[in-house]
């Protein structure tokens, strides 16, 4: 059964680089059509995705977070690390890795997902 873990900081001072790293377990990041996915939650909205890994290593971003994101990966540790650069207090949320079978930009087609992590911007 696959398993999700997200990992990293929970606070972030603003302008600084929040990163977050994705342990998978029960399945490799470069199995075939396999796309691996952040997405986050700020309070009170709804699910944003930020963007995905490919099995390929291809990466593919949301334009309005593009200049701000980095999506890489350690296929020796079977992970996959988000980097969000320059924050602000917008960026507070719940963040979520999680795996698709499509190159998708809706998070509902994801179908699992990490228990989440809170991560606020505050100095």
């Amino acid at each position: 059964q696959v398993q999700l873990q997200e990992s990293g900081p929970g606070l972030v001072n603003p302008s600084q680089t929040l990163s977050l790293t994705c342990t998978v377990s029960g399945d490799s990041i470069t199995t075939n059509y396999r796309y691996w996915a952040w997405i986050r939650q700020p309070p009170g909205k709804g699910l944003e995705w930020i963007g995905y890994i490919a099995y390929t290593g291809g990466t593919h971003y949301s334009p309005s977070l593009k200049s701000r994101t980095s999506i890489s990966r350690d296929t020796s540790k079977n992970q996959f690390t988000l980097q969000l650069s320059s924050v602000t207090p917008e960026d507070t949320a719940v963040y979520y890795c999680t795996r698709g079978y499509k190159p998708a930009t809706d998070p509902n087609s994801y179908g699992t997902w990490g228990q989440g992590t809170q991560v606020t911007v505050s100095s």
